[in-house]
């Protein structure tokens, strides 16, 4: 099983560090030599795209992912309104130079999951040529049971790649989450088929925590919880993956700590438990 001993392949989230700015997360992250960043959309309100790529660009970072898009459950008028949105998180991606948009793909309760999943594969399919136009690729990202409610249906591996396979799009493929799909009795498999058809496209990392009190923000640092993250990640590197380890971890937590104190025991965790 592969090490880490370096820092050229950690990118981390700016909701992972959310009291920080993007203009503090650039400054912050290149300082301590972290290059890549996966750029959340509210980090974008407080300036301008051309500004926020400025930032980006002046602490030589790496934008990795945008994030999110999705959400194409519901309604005529949900659904036009998401492919909307997502049509203005492309124009972002794109101004702002990252290649990737993660989709958390939605879920409408009183839907059944059926008709769940034919909405957000028909939504997907209703940006892809925008995002195609505009050389962006899109990872579906399956979310762990728990959030199978409102945030997605598509809430296993095999789900994620049974869809991809079907729009069949080189810009359409799959984030894998530990946090979400560590469970799977399957997964290593799932990888590996994911990875035979070029649809591997991101791979976030945390942990969870057997002591957790909110499911949603109340993630661990690696090594922190039961996840068996370098198992993981070397299934994921063996199919050749060769993109960034994502730190994205919600925790109130964590937010509430100074942040660089924080940064460091990301760092950490990062060489000593992923």
């Amino acid at each position: 099983m592969s090490e880490i001993s370096d820092l050229s392949k950690l990118c981390i989230h700016t909701i992972t560090t959310k009291p920080w700015s993007l203009q503090q997360a650039c400054e912050k992250y290149s300082a301590k030599g972290i290059k890549g960043i996966s750029v959340w959309r509210e980090t974008l309100e407080t300036q301008s795209l051309a500004d926020s790529k400025k930032m980006l660009d002046d602490n030589g970072m790496v934008p990795v992912s945008l994030i999110r898009g999705g959400f194409f459950t519901g309604s005529e008028q949900d659904r036009q309104e998401a492919t909307d949105i997502n049509k203005a998180a492309i124009d972002e991606a794109a101004a702002i130079g990252t290649p990737l948009i993660v989709l958390v793909c939605g879920a409408t309760p009183g839907q059944s999951v059926k008709e769940n999943i034919t909405q957000i594969e028909a939504g997907i399919e209703a940006v892809l040529p925008y995002a195609e136009a505009a050389n962006i690729k899109l990872g579906i990202e399956p979310l762990h049971p728990m959030y199978g409610d409102t945030r997605s249906a598509i809430v296993t591996m095999k789900m994620a790649n049974d869809m991809a396979e079907r729009i069949n799009s080189d810009f359409l493929g799959v984030t894998v989450d530990v946090y979400h799909l560590w469970w799977e009795l399957e997964l290593e498999q799932e990888i590996r088929r994911c990875g035979k058809n070029d649809h591997l496209f991101s791979f976030h990392i945390c942990d969870w925590k057997l002591d957790m009190t909110d499911m949603l923000q109340d993630r661990g640092l690696m090594g922190e919880g039961i996840i068996n993250i370098k198992e993981i990640r070397q299934w994921v590197e063996n199919t050749g993956f060769s993109g960034y380890n994502e730190v994205e971890i919600f925790s109130k937590i964590y937010w509430a700590m100074d942040q660089d104190d924080y940064l460091e025991m990301i760092i950490e965790a990062y060489l000593n438990k992923s």
